[in-house]
């Protein structure tokens, strides 16, 4: 039997650099209540230097001096983003304070619209090739651009799990509507994570979101993210060659489209007729 292929897209080279680095460390807090915000993104827009906060709100960065200049985003669903340089952060500034988002409901016009059941993205059971999680890297994502013309209910997320060797999975899962060429806005208004130990992990993992309703038009991305320390282990997905996946390598980082195959992220949803 032929060994599984892992394609090296999904292998994140550590690069060591020469120049000096310095740990910045903080913690983030709700502003109003003073409780931490769990799981921030932390990072410079469009470089690959990032993290993602704990549970407690607490961070670190190693950030060398090729970013002094640079400015850090922080952002989090439900909040509105926040921006700090890093050479105030360096200097002793480490409370980073985030307000809470008000959402206003928009007009519902209901008209005479017909919906059917439809399968979207990626469905391959195939464990030949396989890519995903290999290193415990915060903030790294992966995900499938869903084709979609019209506007759409999602009810269900399905993934097909080709393998996992940690003793329990922890992802956020984010939704993501097109804006641009690789460019996309999360249209999550809380956050959705996933918590399976390996003993009840199963080969297809079902995410109910019909009491959510997300509603979405056109197209739209959908990743799982790396947003706990999870120790050394790695999660594989399924599949299916030719097709595409996306993905950024840690927080706030460009997005990139690999072609050699997609990974096995598929959406259920009710799509207008």
């Amino acid at each position: 039997m032929p060994n599984n292929h892992c394609f090296p897209l999904f292998v994140l080279l550590i690069v060591t650099s020469q120049l000096p680095a310095q740990a910045v460390s903080g913690n983030i807090i709700n502003k109003s209540t003073r409780f931490p915000v769990a799981y921030v993104n932390i990072g410079v827009l469009g470089k690959n230097l990032g993290t993602v906060g704990n549970d407690q709100g607490k961070f670190t960065l190693n950030i060398n001096s090729t970013y002094a200049k640079d400015t850090l985003l922080f952002s989090c669903i439900g909040y509105a983003p926040v921006f700090i340089k890093i050479s105030d952060l360096l200097s002793g500034n480490q409370l980073v304070e985030m307000q809470e988002t008000l959402y206003e409901l928009g007009e519902v016009v209901v008209k005479p619209v017909e919906f059917s059941e439809k399968t979207l993205g990626i469905t391959s059971t195939a464990k030949y090739f396989q890519a995903g999680f290999s290193e415990n890297k915060l903030g790294y994502e992966l995900g499938v651009l869903m084709k979609n013309k019209k506007s759409a209910t999602i009810k269900w997320i399905n993934i097909n799990i080709a393998k996992c060797t940690y003793d329990t999975i922890f992802y956020r899962l984010n939704v993501y509507k097109v804006i641009g060429q690789r460019e996309f806005e999360n249209i999550l208004k809380q956050p959705i994570y996933i918590n399976i130990p390996k003993s009840q992990l199963q080969e297809t993992v079902y995410i109910d979101l019909r009491s959510i309703n997300i509603s979405v038009s056109g197209n739209f991305l959908v990743t799982l993210e790396h947003v706990k320390d999870l120790g050394k282990g790695e999660l594989m997905f399924c599949c299916a060659l030719g097709r595409k996946t996306y993905y950024r390598k840690t927080s706030q980082d460009l997005w990139n489209a690999e072609g050699i195959a997609g990974v096995s992220i598929s959406a259920i949803a009710d799509v207008e007729k």
